[in-house]
Protein backbone atom coordinates (compact mmCIF):
# COMPACT_ATOMS: atom_id res chain seq x y z
CA UNK A 1 0.00 0.00 0.00
CA UNK A 2 1.34 3.62 -0.94
CA UNK A 3 1.55 5.89 1.97
CA UNK A 4 2.62 9.51 2.65
CA UNK A 5 3.52 11.42 5.53
CA UNK A 6 2.68 15.38 5.52
CA UNK A 7 4.34 17.57 7.55
CA UNK A 8 4.00 21.39 8.55
CA UNK A 9 5.52 23.77 10.59
CA UNK A 10 8.90 22.53 12.14
CA UNK A 11 8.60 19.48 9.68
CA UNK A 12 11.62 20.29 6.98
CA UNK A 13 12.97 17.35 6.79
CA UNK A 14 13.23 13.24 7.17
CA UNK A 15 16.70 12.03 8.37
CA UNK A 16 15.80 8.66 8.54
CA UNK A 17 14.89 7.77 5.06
CA UNK A 18 16.41 8.35 1.80
CA UNK A 19 14.57 10.62 -0.58
CA UNK A 20 14.82 11.42 -3.91
CA UNK A 21 12.62 14.90 -5.21
CA UNK A 22 9.86 14.17 -7.70
CA UNK A 23 7.95 16.62 -9.01
CA UNK A 24 4.54 16.57 -10.02
CA UNK A 25 2.41 18.30 -12.12
CA UNK A 26 -1.34 18.55 -11.38
CA UNK A 27 -4.59 20.42 -12.82
CA UNK A 28 -4.22 22.90 -10.24
CA UNK A 29 -0.77 23.47 -10.17
CA UNK A 30 3.01 21.55 -9.51
CA UNK A 31 4.06 19.97 -6.14
CA UNK A 32 7.38 18.87 -4.78
CA UNK A 33 7.33 15.56 -3.34
CA UNK A 34 10.29 13.23 -1.77
CA UNK A 35 9.70 9.43 -2.65
CA UNK A 36 11.90 6.58 -0.57
CA UNK A 37 14.45 5.61 -2.84
CA UNK A 38 14.46 2.20 -2.35
CA UNK A 39 10.78 1.26 -3.41
CA UNK A 40 9.22 4.64 -3.77
CA UNK A 41 6.54 3.17 -1.28
CA UNK A 42 6.38 6.28 1.27
CA UNK A 43 5.73 9.78 -0.05
CA UNK A 44 6.95 13.21 2.21
CA UNK A 45 5.30 16.07 1.51
CA UNK A 46 5.88 19.71 2.99
CA UNK A 47 2.30 21.22 2.70
CA UNK A 48 3.92 24.41 3.24
CA UNK A 49 6.61 24.41 0.48
CA UNK A 50 10.36 23.37 0.22
CA UNK A 51 13.20 26.35 0.66
CA UNK A 52 13.06 29.40 2.36
CA UNK A 53 10.27 30.74 0.57
CA UNK A 54 7.12 29.18 2.91
CA UNK A 55 3.41 29.64 1.67
CA UNK A 56 1.30 30.46 4.52
CA UNK A 57 -1.61 28.60 5.35
CA UNK A 58 -4.21 30.68 3.84
CA UNK A 59 -2.57 30.23 0.69
CA UNK A 60 -1.25 26.92 0.18
CA UNK A 61 -2.15 24.84 -2.69
CA UNK A 62 -4.50 22.45 -0.67
CA UNK A 63 -5.97 21.14 -4.22
CA UNK A 64 -2.30 20.68 -5.49
CA UNK A 65 -1.29 18.75 -2.98
CA UNK A 66 -3.83 16.32 -2.58
CA UNK A 67 -4.32 15.82 -6.12
CA UNK A 68 -0.69 15.14 -6.02
CA UNK A 69 -0.97 12.79 -3.90
CA UNK A 70 -3.71 10.61 -5.78
CA UNK A 71 -1.76 10.76 -8.74
CA UNK A 72 1.07 9.35 -6.98
CA UNK A 73 -1.93 6.47 -5.74
CA UNK A 74 -1.61 7.38 -2.32
CA UNK A 75 -3.84 5.45 -0.51
CA UNK A 76 -3.29 6.07 2.97
CA UNK A 77 -1.56 9.03 4.91
CA UNK A 78 -0.94 10.44 7.96
CA UNK A 79 -0.52 14.14 8.49
CA UNK A 80 0.99 16.15 11.29
CA UNK A 81 -0.44 19.91 13.09
CA UNK A 82 1.58 21.92 15.02
CA UNK A 83 -1.56 23.48 17.32
CA UNK A 84 -2.26 25.82 20.20
CA UNK A 85 -4.03 23.65 23.10
CA UNK A 86 -7.58 24.82 24.28
CA UNK A 87 -7.92 22.25 26.49
CA UNK A 88 -6.18 20.03 28.68
CA UNK A 89 -6.73 16.73 26.58
CA UNK A 90 -3.36 17.71 25.25
CA UNK A 91 -1.19 20.19 27.12
CA UNK A 92 2.06 21.74 25.29
CA UNK A 93 4.79 19.77 23.88
CA UNK A 94 2.40 16.68 24.29
CA UNK A 95 0.29 14.91 21.34
CA UNK A 96 -2.96 14.29 20.47
CA UNK A 97 -5.07 12.57 17.67
CA UNK A 98 -7.86 14.08 15.69
CA UNK A 99 -11.04 12.88 15.68
CA UNK A 100 -13.25 15.58 14.46
CA UNK A 101 -12.52 19.22 12.76
CA UNK A 102 -14.84 22.82 13.14
CA UNK A 103 -13.71 24.66 10.16
CA UNK A 104 -13.77 28.46 10.27
CA UNK A 105 -11.66 29.27 7.92
CA UNK A 106 -14.04 31.52 6.65
CA UNK A 107 -15.24 30.01 3.07
CA UNK A 108 -12.62 31.76 1.04
CA UNK A 109 -10.05 28.44 0.13
CA UNK A 110 -10.40 26.36 -2.75
CA UNK A 111 -11.49 23.56 -0.54
CA UNK A 112 -13.40 20.79 -3.08
CA UNK A 113 -12.75 18.99 -6.16
CA UNK A 114 -16.44 19.01 -6.60
CA UNK A 115 -17.04 22.75 -8.16
CA UNK A 116 -20.13 21.64 -10.26
CA UNK A 117 -18.27 21.97 -13.56
CA UNK A 118 -16.25 19.36 -15.04
CA UNK A 119 -16.04 17.48 -11.83
CA UNK A 120 -20.16 17.70 -11.00
CA UNK A 121 -21.22 17.88 -7.67
CA UNK A 122 -20.66 15.36 -5.08
CA UNK A 123 -21.29 16.06 -1.41
CA UNK A 124 -19.12 14.18 0.45
CA UNK A 125 -19.91 13.06 4.44
CA UNK A 126 -17.90 13.86 7.27
CA UNK A 127 -19.36 12.10 9.97
CA UNK A 128 -15.85 10.02 10.56
CA UNK A 129 -13.44 12.59 8.50
CA UNK A 130 -10.42 10.54 10.10
CA UNK A 131 -9.21 6.91 9.73
CA UNK A 132 -10.53 4.54 13.14
CA UNK A 133 -8.20 2.24 11.79
CA UNK A 134 -5.00 4.19 11.24
CA UNK A 135 -5.70 5.64 14.49
CA UNK A 136 -5.84 2.80 16.48
CA UNK A 137 -2.64 2.11 15.41
CA UNK A 138 -0.93 5.07 15.72
CA UNK A 139 -2.95 4.94 19.42
CA UNK A 140 -1.28 1.58 19.79
CA UNK A 141 2.59 2.71 18.52
CA UNK A 142 2.73 6.15 21.25
CA UNK A 143 1.53 3.34 23.67
CA UNK A 144 4.41 0.99 23.13
CA UNK A 145 6.23 3.88 23.32
CA UNK A 146 4.67 4.69 26.64
CA UNK A 147 3.22 8.06 25.34
CA UNK A 148 0.06 7.97 26.08
CA UNK A 149 -2.01 9.58 23.37
CA UNK A 150 -5.66 10.73 23.69
CA UNK A 151 -7.54 8.87 20.73
CA UNK A 152 -10.16 11.45 20.15
CA UNK A 153 -9.28 15.30 19.79
CA UNK A 154 -11.55 18.36 18.51
CA UNK A 155 -9.76 20.66 15.82
CA UNK A 156 -10.98 24.31 15.19
CA UNK A 157 -9.27 25.67 11.83
CA UNK A 158 -8.82 29.32 11.46
CA UNK A 159 -7.77 31.19 8.25
CA UNK A 160 -5.03 32.54 9.60
CA UNK A 161 -2.15 34.14 8.94
CA UNK A 162 -2.71 35.62 12.05
CA UNK A 163 -3.35 34.15 15.78
CA UNK A 164 -6.40 34.09 17.68
CA UNK A 165 -7.36 36.51 19.95
CA UNK A 166 -7.95 35.74 24.01
CA UNK A 167 -11.83 36.07 23.18
CA UNK A 168 -11.72 34.10 19.88
CA UNK A 169 -10.33 31.30 22.56
CA UNK A 170 -12.73 31.59 24.88
CA UNK A 171 -15.75 30.74 21.90
CA UNK A 172 -13.55 27.66 20.66
CA UNK A 173 -13.66 26.17 24.30
CA UNK A 174 -17.39 26.54 24.39
CA UNK A 175 -17.70 25.10 20.81
CA UNK A 176 -15.36 21.85 22.27
CA UNK A 177 -12.39 22.61 20.36
CA UNK A 178 -9.33 20.40 22.16
CA UNK A 179 -6.89 22.99 19.64
CA UNK A 180 -6.27 25.14 17.15
CA UNK A 181 -4.32 25.70 14.09
CA UNK A 182 -4.74 26.78 10.72
CA UNK A 183 -4.56 24.00 7.99
CA UNK A 184 -6.02 20.33 8.71
CA UNK A 185 -9.86 20.95 7.78
CA UNK A 186 -9.01 22.11 4.66
CA UNK A 187 -6.51 19.37 3.40
CA UNK A 188 -8.79 16.72 5.28
CA UNK A 189 -11.62 17.41 2.99
CA UNK A 190 -10.16 17.26 0.20
CA UNK A 191 -8.20 13.82 1.28
CA UNK A 192 -11.57 12.18 1.74
CA UNK A 193 -13.03 13.74 -1.42
CA UNK A 194 -9.70 11.75 -2.69
CA UNK A 195 -10.33 8.57 -1.05
CA UNK A 196 -7.32 8.75 1.01
CA UNK A 197 -7.27 6.75 4.22
CA UNK A 198 -6.11 9.81 6.27
CA UNK A 199 -5.12 10.21 9.99
CA UNK A 200 -3.83 13.41 11.42
CA UNK A 201 -1.88 13.96 14.95
CA UNK A 202 -2.02 16.96 16.69
CA UNK A 203 1.24 17.86 18.35
CA UNK A 204 0.66 21.27 20.86
CA UNK A 205 3.59 24.00 20.88
CA UNK A 206 1.58 26.26 23.01
CA UNK A 207 -1.10 27.62 24.87
CA UNK A 208 -3.56 29.23 22.44
CA UNK A 209 -4.01 33.22 23.50
CA UNK A 210 -5.05 34.08 26.92
CA UNK A 211 -4.56 30.84 28.48
CA UNK A 212 -0.87 30.92 28.98
CA UNK A 213 -0.06 32.25 32.57
CA UNK A 214 2.73 33.87 30.56
CA UNK A 215 1.07 35.54 28.37
CA UNK A 216 2.59 33.85 25.15
CA UNK A 217 4.86 31.19 24.99
CA UNK A 218 6.06 28.20 22.63
CA UNK A 219 7.83 24.88 23.63
CA UNK A 220 11.72 25.34 23.40
CA UNK A 221 13.02 24.64 19.83
CA UNK A 222 14.97 21.73 21.48
CA UNK A 223 11.79 20.28 22.02
CA UNK A 224 10.39 20.78 19.18
CA UNK A 225 13.06 19.09 17.20
CA UNK A 226 12.43 16.06 19.33
CA UNK A 227 8.60 15.99 18.95
CA UNK A 228 9.24 16.36 15.37
CA UNK A 229 11.58 13.64 15.16
CA UNK A 230 9.02 10.81 17.44
CA UNK A 231 6.30 11.96 15.00
CA UNK A 232 7.66 11.50 11.59
CA UNK A 233 9.49 8.17 13.42
CA UNK A 234 5.88 6.91 14.82
CA UNK A 235 4.03 7.61 11.26
CA UNK A 236 6.40 5.77 9.62
CA UNK A 237 6.37 2.70 11.37
CA UNK A 238 2.37 2.83 11.39
CA UNK A 239 1.96 3.65 7.27
CA UNK A 240 4.94 0.78 7.10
Amino acid sequence: MKSAIIGGTGVTSFPSLQLKEQFVSTTYGDVIVYVRQTDDSIVFMQRHGVGRNKVPPHLINYKANIEAMRMLKVQQAVAMYAVGSISSLVLPGCYGLIDQFIDLSGGGRDATFYTGSDQKVRHIPMIEPYSKRLRLKLFQEFSLRGKQVPMKGTYICTNGPRLETPAEISMFRKFGADYVGMTAATETILANEAEIDFAGIAFSVNWAAGLDAEGFSFVEEETLTKMVSELLDVSLKVLS
